[in-house]
């Protein structure tokens, strides 16, 4: 195909997404739904999956280096490895520090990883599939976070990990568990997933763990449609995760790439014979979890608008902060102390003496179109999946049972405008006011 037609074919393709665009009504109170997230997508957007179709970039190449390169610089980390998915890159992460060559400090089945029951299953899973012991702890109403306290209570003689998620955008005591972690040399997974671009005492959360993770689904700060990301500062986890990543090879030559390492056919390792193609030479039980250059390409369009993503999140939960502030009945969120919270949403919990229920509340809330979430799992003990796996609780779980029954959120995403947000909160003000 020319050149010429490529170019055709792509003004086109932003002329399709300009027409859609102004076909839009606007927003319609009551009529156009609120949603409580989702994907913010431009004509750039569009044009750079085209691009890579038409190129047939259907596999892992460019595109997915060059971002790693710029997300890892944008983070403040050495080394991130695209993944399928955020649960891939959670599974990734934890997986990875399981292997031999971490000898003595790897996790073995039966190893105990500390984590809370609020919180979504893909940052217990891991722990279970890899044949861990989780140890919940419960969390903080207002912040939705374990605390420092309760993670240093939790720990036993079998601890060798804590797996912790910023809940909903809020930093949970990040440097403060990083250096407990450090000081009783256990492992530290640091899922921010729900927090791109958000701070802790100055500093981006994603920073502090031996891993962070990420996740690319519409929902969160930027898009690949799906896709995750595994990243460290350090470069032997790297060279782990990358191997782990990619089938367990022992090869980092990227697909395609021939002898790139010049020693291609000079290796011996295990029983193998001397010479045989290091291509082929697997030094770990690992997957294939990576992400393609067609999602790398919508990545790298997104990446470019982070700052006014994340700007647009804070503008509209302040916003909405300002405007529930005060309503009877309603514990509204607060922002961890020494924090800068880059939102994922708006998380409400119904106070004991409310004179409604979260059922009520969320079906008056639905019906005016405006979208709801639950705190994702609430208390996961409670759920069947777990019901049969082995897991041990420290302390209570009072806070995890209180957001399973009363507590739930709503957006913040760019894609909800002022005008969104005002309806939102007149809605919740007439709500409030007709109940006794």
């Amino acid at each position: 195909m020319a050149d010429t037609d490529v170019e055709s074919i792509l003004e086109l393709t932003r002329k399709l997404h300009r027409d859609r665009a102004a076909s839009d009504r606007g927003f319609v109170p009551g009529i156009t739904p609120i949603l409580p997230s989702g994907a913010v997508l431009d004509e750039d957007d569009r044009a750079a999956l085209v691009s890579h179709a038409l190129e047939m970039k259907i596999a892992s190449g460019a595109s997915a280096l060059r971002f790693e390169r710029l997300f890892a610089k944008a983070i403040g980390v050495r080394k991130a490895h695209l993944t399928n998915s955020g649960s891939s890159a959670n599974l990734l992460a934890l997986a990875s520090l399981t292997v031999p060559e971490l000898e003595d400090r790897r996790l073995r089945p039966g190893d105990e990883v500390i984590t809370v029951a609020a919180g979504f299953p893909t940052t217990v899973n891991p722990i279970l599939q890899c044949g861990l012991v989780p140890v919940f702890v419960d969390v903080e109403l207002g912040t939705y976070n374990a605390t420092f306290e309760r993670i240093e209570a939790a720990i036993g003689p079998r601890t060798k990990a804590i797996m912790l998620a910023h809940t909903l955008g809020n930093p949970f005591q990040v440097a403060e568990i990083a250096e407990l972690a450090r000081d009783r040399d256990l492992f530290f997974v640091e899922d921010n997933c729900d927090a791109v671009c958000s701070t802790y005492q100055g500093r981006n959360t994603g920073t502090f763990g031996d891993y962070s993770t990420v996740s690319f689904y519409p929902a969160h700060h930027l898009t690949m449609g799906e896709g995750g990301c595994v990243l460290t500062n350090t470069l032997e986890l790297a060279r782990i995760t990358e191997s782990m990543r990619d089938w367990g090879r022992d090869c980092w030559c990227e697909p395609g790439e021939d002898n790139k390492c010049l020693k291609r056919f000079q290796y011996q390792m295990g029983d193998l014979p001397r010479g045989y193609d290091h291509k082929y030479i697997f030094s770990h039980v690992g997957y294939n979890l990576k992400a393609t250059d067609i999602q790398a390409a919508l990545g790298l369009t997104q990446l470019v608008k982070l700052p006014d993503f994340v700007a647009a999140r804070k503008r509209n939960w302040r916003r909405l902060r300002e405007g529930l502030d005060g309503l009877p009945g309603l514990l509204l969120p607060e922002a961890t102390p020494g924090s800068d919270p880059s939102w994922f949403g708006f998380v409400i919990t119904l106070t004991d003496d409310a004179p409604f229920g979260r059922p009520e509340m969320v079906e008056f809330l639905q019906s005016r179109k405006i979208g709801t979430r639950l705190l994702f799992a609430g208390n996961l003990t409670r759920h069947p999946a777990y019901r049969t796996e082995t897991y041990r609780v420290s302390g209570d779980l009072t806070n995890s049972d209180i957001i399973t029954e009363r507590t739930f959120w709503i957006g913040v995403y760019p894609g909800i405008t002022t005008e969104m947000i005002d309806y939102m909160i007149s809605s919740i003000r007439e709500f409030v006011a007709k109940r006794p």
